[in-house]
């Protein structure tokens, strides 16, 4: 269960075992959460072993454990051990021959995603990606998304979260309000969106509207000049309370995208403070890099205790929302469905 003595961080670690290091780190800053990557990986059953230790360290057996696991190029888990899943415009190619059937796959290959990743100990996927790319925008996002529409990545987006949902997992929409415009990829520079508030609201924002009733969004470390010509979103007050919770009416927590990339500034306690004090709930550092973790735990406050009981609510309804699943014939009917077209 995760408590008040919780600092409201999501942390990586470096490798496929934990070091005494990071263990003892764990155990001093009880992170909320922990995130899974590439790097972390082997087999199965290591994977569970890590993911239990993680656990340990911090004395949280109810912990967050994330990962990106989308399908296409951007996924943790690869074979042989996991099988492949379609990247988001395969979803989209599907719905423009018919869009019943493609929310059908979508639902499919979060509901299998979810049963992969029940099974090692991880219950949040950085999923469903609900950014709208625009002609000439940073690739990025690129086929990551389900399409150019915001009615088709609405619809799709809700259908991979509903997959996931009904297989015990927590989706996170991503990347809120929108990073489908940006022109230059956030983990190496500070995106500069100019477009107009009517252009965004219509667009952009359009799907993490229709989908503000998930529990979980990670935040864009992009700057809109509309809103905020400052700050991007993630450190703007201005973009988190009129944006994200005012026009888009999210009521979920607040993630903040990885605190390591490089479109942020400044050392890494002011990024954490900066996040935090915009109203991310929490805030994500992914890499593993112990030099930039201590600054980020170091004087950060405990975790709110309103936080803390939505966290324990969150995890165990997703737990208590499992539904039982027909591997086999869901693998079948999503290969069937996939090839329709080809």
């Amino acid at each position: 269960m995760v408590t008040t003595q919780m600092k409201p961080i999501v942390f990586g670690a470096k490798g496929t075992r934990l070091s005494n290091a990071e263990a003892a780190f764990y155990a001093e800053h009880r992170p909320a959460g922990f995130i899974i990557f590439r790097r972390n990986v082997e087999d199965p059953d290591q994977l569970r072993a890590l993911i239990a230790e993680m656990k340990r360290a911090a004395d949280n057996p109810g912990a967050l454990v994330l990962i990106d696991q989308e399908g296409g190029r951007v996924a943790r888990l690869r074979p042989p051990h996991w099988r492949e899943y379609p990247r988001g415009a395969e979803y989209g190619r599907l719905w423009r021959l018919d869009p019943t059937l493609a929310g059908e796959a979508a639902f499919l290959g979060g509901r299998l995603i979810a049963e992969d990743l029940q099974a090692l100990g991880i219950n949040v996927d950085c999923l469903p990606v609900l950014d709208v790319p625009v002609a000439g925008a940073s690739n990025v996002i690129g086929d990551r998304a389900y399409g150019t529409d915001p009615a088709i990545v609405m619809a799709l987006g809700r259908a991979a979260a509903e997959g996931l949902a009904e297989g015990g997992v927590i989706p996170i929409v991503k990347h809120i309000p929108g990073h489908g415009r940006a022109m230059a990829d956030s983990h190496l520079e500070l995106p500069i969106v100019d477009a107009t508030r009517s252009m965004l609201r219509t667009h952009d924002f359009a799907p993490f509207r229709a989908l503000n009733d998930l529990p979980l969004a990670m935040s864009a470390h992009v700057i809109y000049t509309a809103y905020d010509p400052a700050a991007p979103a993630t450190t703007s007050p201005k973009v988190v309370q009129e944006v994200i919770r005012g026009e888009i009416g999210f009521r979920g927590l607040l993630v903040s995208d990885d605190l390591s990339m490089k479109a942020l500034s400044g050392d890494y306690a002011g990024r954490r403070a900066a996040s935090l004090a915009a109203g991310c709930d929490l805030v994500l550092h992914c890499n593993g890099e112990m030099a930039e973790m201590e600054p980020v735990a170091q004087g950060c406050p405990a975790l709110d205790p309103a936080i803390a009981k939505r966290l324990d609510a969150m995890v165990a309804a997703a737990r208590a929302g499992r539904k039982p699943i027909d591997r086999g014939q869901a693998e079948a009917r999503l290969a069937e469905l996939l090839a329709i077209g080809r």
